[in-house]
């Protein structure tokens, strides 16, 4: 891997050198989106339960007191200082190829924000090819973005469904849709996305891997921001660079590092509770890195 941590350490330099700012104070987050603007716009969507399993590693639920938690609630927090520096409120979630876990953390930062953040937040499901997301949050195949594009005069709004329990909500990308290039390049769409914009404090878009489809370079002009997310022993250097490079304009404000090496979770159970515990799969272990998050 000593390939891959040199290729996001020139990564992190190139985006200090052009101005992007690190800082490690907590600050407040900017309120983006008080409780109550957009509360009747929002009043009439479906709720919708999350079945969580162990094999879903939906941590930010299923072990909210564990250390992969605590990653995303360290994510949170670096995410809420950078937008103290810049306005954000738009997350591209993608990886350089698929299998990298983009998806998984993409629900996990979505549900951390909305139980941290003080601000509602959306996930969008903008991978149209594979839409991975209701196999994981286990709420089944929802009509979603590929159904409001094939009506017309329907609303983009009224695709959204409400997380029970949580001031989160979901869009989903609906049927698998072959070339939805036409879809992301719309007016239509732009314009849907900036009214959804006004409802909600964070959105996160789990888009697809940078690589081979051009959908995650069209997802990176609609939003403030993106997460790299990168697997260790999977992601190959060269797909890195070569999705990086595809980006006409990269908005690149932080890597995260999935699957990362197990140490710091044995030591931070064997400080806090004794024994780190075990499972059959072992569970996610993630790692912050980059300039920004």
């Amino acid at each position: 891997m000593s390939r891959l941590y040199e290729a996001l350490r020139k990564s992190e330099m190139e985006n200090r050198q052009s101005g992007a700012v690190t800082t490690e104070i907590v600050r407040p987050a900017a309120e983006f989106a008080s409780p109550t603007i957009g509360a009747l716009e929002l009043e009439g969507t479906q709720t919708v339960p999350l079945q969580v399993s162990p094999e879903n590693h939906l941590v930010a639920i299923s072990e909210n007191q564990g250390l992969p938690a605590e990653k995303f609630r360290v994510l949170v927090t670096r995410l809420r200082n950078l937008r103290s520096q810049q306005e954000i409120k738009s997350l591209q979630v993608t990886s350089s190829i698929v299998d990298e876990g983009k998806t998984l953390i993409a629900a996990n930062l979505a549900i951390t924000l909305a139980r941290y953040s003080e601000n509602r937040a959306l996930l969008i499901g903008g991978d149209l090819h594979n839409p991975s997301l209701p196999g994981l949050l286990g709420v089944g195949h929802l009509k979603g973005i590929s159904h409001w594009w094939k009506d017309p005069t329907s609303s983009l709004s009224d695709f959204l469904y409400h997380i029970e329990g949580l001031p989160l909500w979901y869009l989903p990308a609906g049927e698998r849709f072959d070339e939805p290039g036409e879809i992301l390049q719309s007016t239509r769409l732009a314009e849907s996305l900036t009214q959804l914009s006004g409802l909600f404090g964070w959105i996160i878009v789990d888009s697809t891997p940078l690589m081979p489809m051009a959908d995650a370079n069209i997802w990176n002009r609609l939003v403030d921001g993106m997460l790299l997310v990168v697997r260790e022993g999977v992601t190959p250097v060269k797909a890195l660079k070569k999705g990086l490079a595809s980006l006409d304009s990269p908005k690149l404000v932080g890597v995260v590092l999935n699957g990362a090496s197990e140490f710091d979770r044995v030591n931070y159970y064997d400080k806090r509770y004794g024994t780190p515990p075990t499972s059959k799969n072992g569970g996610p272990a993630h790692k912050v890195v980059g300039a920004d998050a």
